[in-house]
């Protein structure tokens, strides 16, 4: 294997997933014993989602899976790539995240995302009030973040934990909308590449022209998701890949399912509008043994400029999953990262 070349730090998305025939309580036992393997391979940060009402995905309850992550692992950042706003009051998530900082100082991450993570049925069932509305989000965002300020003479309303806390917070999202947020408060962006690439440089341009310092970042940050399905061959890799791509078909066709077991010659037997599905979802992916891994990601970076990759995959077996990211992290030349 030739030398690498990646200089962009490497991150994990993590979205606890339920394979056909396991459960919940498995997926999380799953997802501690990878942060820990992650953790000593060299991984910068681990992140989980929030979506709910999906039977593929154990992570809804996001903050206590951060706590339960960051309680059984002692250095590699943990957060929510992310929690999705509407979704909550914000003093709730200035209070949550304020008692995961008290808890685990120095290593709590707090992304920020405007889509309910569901469908419209489960997004009205899970609304905080009647008047729940994702483009309060600018003003949801900045009063979040005013909780984590010290507070001031008078102020009434106050996240106990959370006040006068350095929690980081970060904004997520998939088109220019958040893009344009994260440049004007100064924050940095997570782009949803791994699953809604179609605006990714459109965003990645906007952010970083407007973007302006702030007390919080001095000059643009940029972290863009990306699928990687790493294996001992090419092959194998594309087998493996072969769950996530029925994921992707099966969550765009309105049927999501848990994550089903990979299948041998899977895209050759979907029809055109179902390849357009994955042409689409899966165009910022690597796929395959070590030396691609590396070429492919090498080239994502010289493409993008990314100052960090987190790198999701969504892979059946719990085993080929921890190998995926071992081999990932040799690929690349990190420190832990062994084959």
């Amino acid at each position: 294997m030739s030398a690498p070349s990646v200089i962009a730090p490497l991150s994990v998305l993590d979205l606890s997933p339920i394979p056909e025939g396991s459960d919940a309580a498995q997926s999380l036992r799953n997802t501690l014993d990878l942060a820990r393997h992650c953790e000593r391979l060299g991984f910068h940060r681990y992140w989980l989602a929030e979506h709910h009402s999906m039977p593929g995905i154990a992570s809804a309850a996001t903050a206590v899976v951060i706590g339960h992550v960051a309680a059984g692992t002692s250095t590699i950042r943990v957060g929510a790539g992310g929690i999705m706003l509407p979704n909550h009051s914000p003093l709730v998530i200035a209070e949550q995240f304020g008692t995961l900082e008290s808890l685990f100082p120095g290593r709590i991450d707090l992304g920020l995302g405007r889509a309910p993570g569901s469908d419209q049925a489960t997004a009205r069932a899970l609304r905080r009030n009647l008047d729940s509305d994702a483009d309060q989000f600018p003003q949801d965002v900045l009063e979040l973040m005013h909780y984590f300020e010290p507070p001031r003479p008078g102020q009434t309303v106050r996240a106990v934990p959370g006040t006068g806390l350095q929690v980081p917070v970060w904004i997520l999202g998939s088109s220019l909308f958040g893009a344009q947020l994260a440049a004007e408060l100064g924050l940095p962006y997570a782009f949803a590449s791994h699953f809604a690439p179609a605006q990714m440089m459109d965003a990645i341009a906007l952010y970083r022209a407007r973007f302006r310092p702030s007390r919080h970042l001095q000059k643009p940050y940029v972290m863009l998701g990306l699928s990687v399905f790493a294996a001992d061959t090419d092959e194998e890799a594309h087998f493996l890949a072969s769950s996530m791509q029925q994921a992707f078909v099966n969550l765009r066709s309105g049927n999501p399912t848990p994550l089903l077991p990979p299948v041998e010659g899977y895209v050759d037997s979907l029809m055109p509008h179902q390849l357009a599905i994955l042409e689409h979802t899966m165009s910022c992916s690597v796929i395959g043994a070590p030396d691609t891994v590396r070429r492919g990601i090498d080239a994502f970076v010289a493409r993008t400029g990314a100052d960090e990759l987190m790198i999701t995959a969504q892979i059946f077996s719990h085993t080929a999953r921890r190998h995926s990211y071992a081999l990932t992290a040799a690929a690349t030349g990190m420190r832990g990262g062994t084959a």
